[in-house]
């Protein structure tokens, strides 16, 4: 949790240092356009992300496929797009990164494997045991009495 925290401290100190280092290196003016330019595009595929997410899930539920592919795509862009929203130069090239179609499915790829090596070790997200199912049906002996 903590490192969390420091990341979360660290990273917009990070992102002015990168900022000043490249405005200083090709201008104010030209650092201010990439920035409206990546946050126009940003919110250009924030606004796309859904609907085509949408679309592909239907189509891949007409199909009889299962959607969570074309979701999972879907919400890496729009993860992709709210990071170019972000001012910063250091989220925008996070941000391509979700966009850009082979690096997102190689981080899809990694996720995934991730998580089902957790499930598979009948681990939960807190590194403990899984709860086990219980195969005993659950009956409860008593009587009862109705009063009127």
């Amino acid at each position: 949790m903590r490192v969390v925290a420091v990341v979360f401290l660290l990273f917009p100190l990070l992102e002015l240092a990168v900022l000043i280092k490249v405005g200083s290196a090709i201008g104010v003016l030209a650092t201010l356009g990439l920035l409206v330019f990546s946050a126009v595009l940003g919110s250009f595929l924030l606004r796309i992300a859904g609907v085509s997410t949408a679309w592909r899930a239907r189509e891949r539920l007409m199909r009889g496929e299962r959607p969570e592919p074309a979701m999972l795509e879907g919400l890496m862009m729009a993860l992709g797009g709210g990071l170019l929203i972000l001012p910063g130069l250091i989220s925008d090239v996070l941000g391509l990164l979700c966009i850009i179609p082979f690096a997102r499915n190689l981080m899809l790829r990694a996720v995934l494997g991730r998580l089902e090596a957790r499930v598979m070790g009948g681990r939960t997200f807190e590194g403990e045991p899984g709860p086990q199912p219980d195969v005993r049906p659950r009956v409860i002996e008593g009587e009862y009495q109705r009063h009127d």
